[in-house]
């Protein structure tokens, strides 16, 4: 493979590094890759494990051969989910995050040095593949241990890999990712570490665990945004989908949110049950229930599962913001997937895969077909895990769309609890809320990760994902993320902004129907421009404006659903209480972003909401045009 390293332009210590290697590995293609997860050998059961001194040899995954794949399972429970506080930044670059020093007490060389030293130690492969995909990714490269090729090829599938016979000349890393699961014993205690050092021209990741969620997926994430941030532009944490009314009208919609905040589920169609009705809402109270039909879906056309790309080289002249995918595969959570039919859309394409398919954390047996459905076991709580996970290349997803598209609504998710007078919570968001753009920029300083999110270790209660919901994989400051979604608000006046709840409204537990009701409204409607009596002002300013009324096919919903306080379960003692947590949450996050860099506008969004402004003064700063 050395005339594949002699195309590359890398830092010397990486070159030292794999010279060093008498077998070194440029995976020729996906299926190389596939077979390299299962040893290189017609094994059916494959344990991913390392020598750990003092431990052992200590298994970290075991990797099953089925029919439609292969299915990824952790030995541990806590390595089933992405930990939120992984990241830490060695270089001394500005950031508001954690510092490696400041966490461990030392600089990070010596620990770089002792992992480059292991790996020198080790069969290795290196994956070359582009960061942000094929079509305007940024070159970068994967030095891993040989046996973890089930995280190799997770990564090629969701960036975009590049076989070793197309590795152009002067192919020059601008990320590269390094591999090292031991440390995660030796250095860290047990826990998921993802150091980051951005270095002059390239950033360079650590990933001291084998989860591909800090790393492969958000580690590549947090590249894009260190990059976004040196050239002036955002790569935005949201699904986009173009929705085709049954009256041929289409609208185009991006779905921004914390983790759990309804992404994926925004290309999803609605599910109904065996009999083709929708259960709208289950009263958590009197336990009644709220069915309606709709007599043809609208067809959806994906076009991002959770990174949209806002480059410049797309964006042009328009009013609207332009998006385009900034991933070659999608990281689809199935935990709502809980029985055969619940999504046959879904169930189809895991079942009969184009190609074989990575599965995490489902149950699996050796040539047998792995079921989206049957969740692997946490053994300490007895329950089935709650983020079970498939990467689905999106040259397998139906209708998608490869080209930049115009967004014409924005909205923002929410996963929301119960709300009631008994126990008032921040649930009191509607169906859904229009948006003028002042507030809309607020919420995606807030970005609340909300109610039982199932995709990360800590999720209970109200806590903030930080600004524009990915805070969590930037690596920079605040402050600068703040002021460039504001700037990309005001340069795209031209499209619209609505907040969604899922899981629950007021007393009802509605799932994701919600977004799904509000999308194929919306999509009927062609436009998300109301009259004036089409709309109230909300009884809690920050969510906009509230619907009149809603109806969908000829269907009027309960306006308990548009207006919780309307709810007797609820009322406006319940909704009061609760807008007062939800203000003062806002209050105590956007104090946050109160410093010398922020824009001048949005220090001035940010006192309206600290001087609890009215909805007219939010408009009075950014209008809207209903």
């Amino acid at each position: 493979m050395n005339n594949v390293l002699n195309k590359m332009v890398l830092p010397i210590e990486v070159l030292e590094l794999l010279s060093e290697q008498s077998n070194l590995i440029v995976p020729r293609n996906r299926e190389h890759l596939l077979k390299l997860a299962l040893g290189e050998k017609d094994n059916k059961i494959f344990e991913v494990a390392y020598h750990v001194p003092e431990m052992g040899q200590v298994v970290e995954a075991e990797v099953v051969k089925c029919k439609n794949g292969v299915a990824v399972n952790y030995k541990e429970m806590y390595m089933r989910r992405r930990d939120p506080h992984c990241m830490v930044i060695a270089d001394h670059k500005p950031t508001d995050k954690p510092r490696y020093k400041e966490k461990y007490g030392e600089e990070f060389d010596r620990t770089r040095e002792l992992t480059f030293e292991w790996l020198g130690s080790q069969e290795l492969m290196v994956v070359p593949f582009m960061a942000g995909g094929h079509e305007r990714g940024y070159e970068a490269i994967l030095i891993a241990p040989k046996n973890a090729g089930f995280f190799a090829a997770a990564l090629g599938d969701l960036q975009g890999l590049v076989p070793a016979d197309e590795v152009r000349d002067g192919f020059k890393p601008r990320s590269i990712v390094y591999l090292a699961p031991p440390f995660r014993h030796t250095h860290f205690d047990g826990k998921q570490v993802v150091v980051h050092n951005r270095l002059e021209g390239v950033h360079e990741v650590f990933s001291y665990n084998l989860y591909p969620g800090p790393s492969a997926k958000k580690g590549m994430y947090s590249v894009l945004l260190d990059i976004g941030e040196e050239e002036s532009w955002v790569t935005l944490h949201a699904s986009t989908v173009k929705v085709i009314t049954p009256y041929e009208n289409v609208l185009t919609i991006m779905h921004e949110g914390a983790s759990g905040g309804g992404k994926s589920e925004m290309a999803e169609y609605i599910h109904k049950d065996a009999e083709g009705h929708i259960l709208l809402a289950r009263n958590t109270v009197t336990r009644d229930k709220t069915y309606i039909d709709l007599n043809a879906n609208c067809e959806l056309q994906p076009v991002t599962d959770d990174m949209a790309m806002c480059h410049p080289s797309v964006q042009g002249d328009s009013k609207k913001l332009v998006v385009t995918d900034g991933e070659e595969g999608w990281f689809l959570r199935m935990n709502h997937i809980t029985e055969y039919g619940t999504d046959p859309h879904y169930e189809k394409m895991c079942i009969h895969p184009k190609q074989p398919l990575i599965f995490l954390n489902m149950h699996a047996t050796p040539d047998s077909t792995c079921l989206i459905w049957e969740h692997t076991l946490d053994e300490e709580t007895g329950k089935p895990c709650p983020n079970p996970r498939v990467i689905m290349p999106r040259s397998y997803v139906p209708n998608i769309i490869n080209e930049p598209v115009e967004v014409d609504i924005r909205s923002f998710g929410v996963r929301a609890p119960i709300c009631t007078k008994e126990e008032p919570s921040y649930g009191i968001m509607g169906m859904f809320h229009i948006l003028p753009p002042a507030l809309a920029w607020l919420w995606r300083l807030v970005a609340p990760r909300g109610h039982a999110n199932p995709s990360i270790l800590d999720s209970e209660g109200m806590v903030s994902e930080g600004v524009g919901s990915y805070w969590p994989f930037a690596t920079g400051k605040k402050v600068d993320q703040a002021n460039l979604l504001l700037e990309q608000i005001m340069r795209t006046p031209s499209t619209r902004y609505i907040l969604i709840p899922n899981q629950n409204i007021g007393a009802y537990e509605v799932g994701f129907m919600s977004q799904w009701i509000a999308r194929e409204y919306l999509a009927r409607r062609g436009s998300v421009k109301f009259r004036t009596e089409q709309l109230e002002a909300s009884r809690c300013p920050l969510l906009g404006y509230s619907l009149a009324n809603l109806k969908v096919d000829g269907m009027d919903l309960p306006k308990v659903l548009l207006r919780t306080h309307l709810q007797p379960e609820v009322g406006t003692e319940g909704y009061d209480k609760g807008a007062t947590i939800l203000n003062d949450f806002f209050k105590e996050e956007l104090k946050k972003y109160l410093s010398p860099e922020l824009h001048p506008l949005g220090r001035q969004i940010i006192e309206c909401c600290l001087n609890d402004g009215t909805l007219d003064d939010y408009i009075e700063l950014m209008p809207i045009r209903l």
